[in-house]
């Protein structure tokens, strides 16, 4: 293929990951996002075969690595769970990574079989290896770390010793010191030594970081590795001169950035702070240790009776929703609720599940309309004016000491009023704390009721009930 043909095919894959940025930003659009995508990714792939020559034996090696991608990838797709998507992510963003180091590695050794001319281009190339090379590598252990703590595997408690901030400096001042070392010796086998020690420390970095981040931050910590893998991919298209990966690995990059901002605004803390770890590890309080008052039980009849007497009534889910699927018992709940007469809309927190996301695309999994399906900013209002708030699985998203007590441990991070509402129904296993360790005094107020068992069976009494 001629080097136009391949450029006019990098501009329409181009055109076509930036309509399915545009299209995975609402519901209604998110099927056509995925298609565009799809094309686009295929396009793209395409074309970057054709546009070098290959002899039969590198055919061979290509097919058979699409074949075996695409067939893990389809097995996976078909296999994995809504509840154990953030997991998968973080597992892709680790392969990502992992190949920002190969293509590094592999681009620096072909430098030096050539004997290169020390020039200025020959500096700019090493810094791009250098770069994605250290970004790859915290991608790589990160999302690892990522897979492990979403999967269950390791502990969510955050990682803390003496003295982590100082070796921290050390490494990142010893990071900056070898990159100089490595421009400086690029043509010869020191270079390689400094880039390995490099890749050691900034492996060791990526492991760290996301180890001492608490278990609450999670959704945003997917989110930051999102953008890494973005910025290795671009860094990859710079070692190998490939305009569409540079553009690919920005948009991502960019766009997992802005979504880690807007995922720290929802929780009202810093990116800093998230990187930094820590949140959670004051959870385990007082408050934690055990109940703050007395806490009042009802049936799921009773439920049913309370929700068919409300006018209005708003349903705000949690992961505890996605780990039972009871996504599809709530959906036909919502339809009779409304086929008599009763208004029934959804309260989505920024952070609910351990995705951004994670909820709407339940519930549009379970067919429910798009309207009734609002975000917290557009909700919050409404609840003292709501009859029943139906909460399920939820719990550090709903949590009023956010608001009464500020020195607490997810003091001032905006949450669900829902308390304000006449009656407040909790559907939850136990009185187990949140994700970020923290007891709910939204339990224990007046007007909450508790309704205990699993999600899913609790919501089809409930349903049998109306």
């Amino acid at each position: 293929m001629s080097q136009g043909l391949v450029t006019v095919a990098y501009i329409i894959a181009g055109i076509l990951f930036i309509l399915s940025l545009a299209g995975l930003s609402k519901q209604e659009t998110a099927k056509n996002g995925n298609v565009c995508g799809i094309i686009g990714m295929a396009i793209a792939i395409v074309a970057t075969v054709l546009s070098v020559d290959l002899d039969l034996e590198a055919w061979i090696y290509i097919l058979v690595a699409v074949v075996a991608g695409a067939l893990i990838g389809t097995i996976l797709a078909r296999r994995v769970k809504m509840t154990e998507m953030p997991e998968l992510i973080a597992a892709l963003h680790s392969f990502v990574g992992l190949a920002a180091v190969l293509v590094g590695f592999n681009s620096f050794i072909e430098i030096l079989t050539h004997e290169p001319v020390r020039d200025v281009h020959l500096n700019i190339e090493l810094t791009e290896i250098y770069l994605g090379v250290l970004i790859g590598a915290i991608t790589f252990t990160g999302s690892i770390v990522a897979f492990g703590k979403l999967h269950g595997m390791i502990k969510s408690k955050p990682l803390s010793y003496a003295f982590k901030g100082t070796i921290n400096l050390i490494l990142i001042v010893a990071a900056v010191v070898l990159m100089f070392l490595f421009i400086i010796d690029g043509g010869s086998q020191n270079a390689l030594i400094y880039l390995s020690i490099m890749t050691a420390i900034a492996l060791f970095m990526g492991w760290q970081m996301v180890m001492s981040i608490g278990g609450a931050d999670m959704p945003v910590v997917i989110s930051m590795l999102n953008s890494l893998s973005g910025w290795a991919a671009a860094s990859a298209g710079f070692m190998l001169s490939n305009d569409l990966l540079i553009i690919t690995g920005a948009l991502v990059g960019s766009s997992g950035w802005i979504l880690s901002y807007v995922m720290c605004k929802g929780m009202n803390r810093s990116f800093i702070s998230v990187i930094a770890g820590g949140f959670g590890d004051s959870g385990a309080s007082a408050t934690a240790s055990g109940e703050e008052g007395e806490h009042r039980e009802i049936s799921a009849e009773d439920v049913a009776e309370m929700l068919k007497e409300s006018s209005s009534v708003v349903i705000t889910p949690g992961y505890g929703m996605a780990v039972a699927q009871a996504q599809y018992p709530i959906a036909e709940m919502t339809k009779k609720l409304r086929d008599q007469g009763i208004e029934v809309r959804f309260a989505i927190h920024p952070v609910a599940g351990r995705l951004p996301g994670h909820m709407n695309v339940l519930l549009a999994e379970a067919n429910v309309p798009y309207d009734i399906v609002l975000e917290m900013d557009e909700i919050n209002e409404d609840f003292p004016a709501t009859d029943t708030v139906l909460v399920i699985g939820a719990n550090d998203t709903v949590n009023p000491s956010a608001q009464e007590d500020p020195n607490g441990p997810i003091g001032g991070m905006p949450v669900l009023e829902v308390w304000k509402a006449r009656n407040v129904v909790v559907l939850k296993r136990s009185m187990g704390v949140g994700y970020a360790g923290v007891q709910n005094p939204l339990f224990f107020k007046e007007n909450t009721s508790m309704c205990f068992g699993d999600a899913k069976a609790t919501a089809d009494a409930i349903l049998k009930s109306i």
